[in-house]
């Protein structure tokens, strides 16, 4: 066995395969299915910190956990969130304990969806730029809003708050000053790390410490927090630098939740369905399998072009696995290159089988047409993620939960 110690910088993937005692194939095909993180050494190779091997060992990738909606007992902690969307956000923290004073999204539908799940909570159809948080100065402890990341201008970021002028995050900036809250909660797509180069972030990060506050993010992977489903989602926490608590993010669980678990006894519910030739393609496809797993010749009628592009293009002609959580799912499950393909039928996950993947409940109404159903479920943050950092939250503002994580109770 390869002698390996805490001063070993980074493993490759024979040696990560010994010290887990499984083989080779098995860490391939952990990395590609985004259970285990490599690092690209200087020749291509997938190199892995021993951490992250141990992280690994004590996992159960494979979980036979039962699949539910948490939930624990209430708090007198309030919150506002824009950017709502459908309210997966917003549900995990009422589960959590956490009661939502307004929540807002441009959408129409989405707002309906809102209106219709959350009856004693203020739900506003408008664009942030038209709002005004004065009246809230002083009185909410949490404003959480998922914003979206335009760069800024960085004219030599002289006046920090003022360069953002003009994106959506200075509307979000803007009404923190106006209410003050004891924190801050920013979601993001993992992309955001690297937007302009990291500019954006460390601009964001800049500003809500202009605004007086102590910043920290973390990516957080959404498997690992009782969510059937690989979804990453980068989290900034700003506690306001008055509040004397560490910010502090949830630990991952030790296990998985299979889409097995999920989808067990999920409702029939309207969905789309594939063109007759998609079909036939998706037909040879196995389950956790893609377009690599077709005859060569049919491989390439279908990619088109595609075939000839760089990248992995792991999305195109998927089909989910019953022993794995789901792929992320976007906002649209037949679309070439997201396709989401049942394990077993030869067809899209329907909008209840989205939602359950997003850990909302059997009772959670959506408004809307189908395609605005797909969109909004698949934008939002999954609720169990969202209980969560909502149990993070009342850990930082002094009202950690001692009776947490029992099943909220379902239709």
């Amino acid at each position: 066995m390869a002698m390996v110690t805490k001063n070993t910088a980074m493993l490759t993937v024979s040696m990560a395969a010994e010290v887990l005692g499984v083989s080779v194939d098995t860490i391939r095909r952990w990395h590609k299915k985004g259970l285990i993180s490599a690092s690209v050494g200087g020749h291509g190779e997938r190199l892995f910190s021993l951490d992250e091997l141990e992280r690994v060992a004590t996992r159960n990738h494979a979980s036979d956990v039962e699949w539910k909606v948490l939930q624990a007992p209430k708090t007198d902690l309030t919150s506002i969130e824009l950017f709502a969307g459908a309210g997966g956000m917003a549900l995990g923290m009422h589960n959590a304990g956490i009661k939502s004073k307004l929540l807002v999204d441009n959408d129409k539908s989405a707002v309906e969806t809102l209106r219709s799940n959350f009856p004693n909570t203020t739900s506003e159809c408008v664009s942030v730029a038209d709002l005004e948080f004065r009246n809230y100065a002083g009185s909410v402890d949490v404003m959480a809003g998922g914003f979206p990341c335009q760069a800024f201008s960085y004219a030599g970021m002289k006046r920090g708050f003022e360069d953002a002028r003009g994106t959506l995050f200075y509307e979000y900036a803007r009404l923190i000053k106006q209410v003050k809250p004891r924190l801050v909660i920013g979601e993001n797509v993992r992309g955001l790390l690297n937007h302009d180069n990291g500019r954006t972030l460390s601009t964001m990060v800049e500003i809500l410490e202009q605004l007086g506050y102590r910043v920290e993010y973390r990516v957080l992977k959404s498997q690992f927090f009782d969510v059937p489903q690989k979804r990453e989602r980068l989290i900034i926490f700003g506690l306001r630098k008055d509040q004397s608590a560490d910010i502090v993010f949830p630990q991952e669980k030790d296990y998985t939740i299979s889409l097995a678990s999920a989808l067990k006894g999920v409702p029939k519910s309207d969905g789309l369905s594939y063109s007759d030739k998609k079909a036939r393609v998706l037909e040879l496809v196995p389950p956790g399998g893609y377009w690599r797993d077709l005859p060569e010749q049919v491989m390439k009628e279908f990619m088109g072009a595609s075939y000839f592009l760089g990248g992995g293009k792991t999305g195109m002609a998927r089909r989910l696995a019953w022993d794995e959580p789901s792929l992320t799912l976007t906002c649209n499950p037949a679309q070439k290159q997201t396709e989401r393909c049942h394990p077993e039928e030869t067809r899209p996950l329907t909008v209840r089988e989205y939602a359950r993947i997003q850990c909302f409940p059997d009772d959670f109404k959506f408004a809307g047409s189908v395609a605005s159903q797909y969109k909004q479920i698949g934008n939002a943050v999954p609720v169990n993620l969202g209980y969560h950092i909502g149990l993070a939250v009342r850990s930082m503002l002094g009202k950690p939960a001692r009776k947490a994580e029992r099943a909220a109770k379902l239709a």
